[in-house]
């Protein structure tokens, strides 16, 4: 596939590329086809993974222009403004990774993203954060139940060990449970003050769940940039 490289930061060695059929393509050094550096504006082919852009080069300048692009670069002059991507090619900086996957998207919800109640998370950010948490609690509870028998309490009449290791779980995972909701009502362009409709009686949490499950703005919006990997 045909694209244009929009924005690369040579720092993180990360970059989008705005493929000829309308999507924005993730890429990085590992990507590259040839050992010459990237810049924004330049034209590539590339093979597009879901939305990765994999085995990325410069297009083949044609044959009238073959003098024209002897002399110069391959992948053109670096802008000196290239650091700051334009508005439709933003990216978060404290965001997470890349494709991280169910357990990067939780590991950063507890580490980076734990008190962050700015930006914006994607539908897959906060389900995944979600579906480990569910996991995670199921497991403390487990361990806890074993922990507490061997002890000598009895757990399945009163769980006193497992009770209490949810309870620490829960207190852990309060705070970065509050600020992925934030972000994610943030991504949909509400405000995260929204989460307090969960406290309106019978309808409130259903609310929640059915914003939670609103895709993306794909654009940016007062709260940020989209969150890499929608396609725009």
């Amino acid at each position: 596939m045909r694209g244009e490289i929009i924005y690369f930061d040579g720092n993180r060695g990360t970059g989008f590329i705005s493929g000829n059929d309308g999507n924005r393509y993730v890429f990085d050094v590992t990507d590259l086809a040839t050992d010459q550096p990237a810049s924004k504006g330049t034209k590539v082919d590339f093979e597009p993974d879901e939305d990765r852009a994999r085995q990325v080069r410069p297009q083949m300048a044609p044959a009238a222009a073959k003098q024209a692009a002897a002399a110069a670069a391959p992948w053109g002059v670096a802008d000196p403004a290239e650091g700051v991507p334009p508005a439709s090619a933003a990216v978060d900086p404290d965001g997470p990774p890349p494709r991280p996957g169910l357990l990067g998207y939780f590991r950063y919800c507890v580490t980076k993203g734990y008190l962050r109640f700015s930006g914006r998370a994607r539908r897959r950010e906060y389900w995944s954060f979600v579906v480990v948490a569910l996991i995670g609690f199921a497991v403390v509870g487990g361990l806890g139940f074993v922990v507490g028998t061997a002890l000598g309490f009895d757990e399945a009449e009163e769980p006193t060990i497992s009770a209490l290791a949810i309870s620490v779980f829960w207190l852990y995972l309060l705070l970065p449970s509050m600020a992925v909701l934030f972000r994610r009502l943030h991504d949909i362009g509400l405000s995260g003050w929204f989460w307090l409709l969960a406290f309106v009686p019978m309808f409130g949490s259903l609310i929640i769940l059915v914003m939670t499950l609103i895709g993306s703005q794909k654009h940016e919006n007062k709260w940020g940039p989209v969150p890499t990997g929608v396609h725009v």
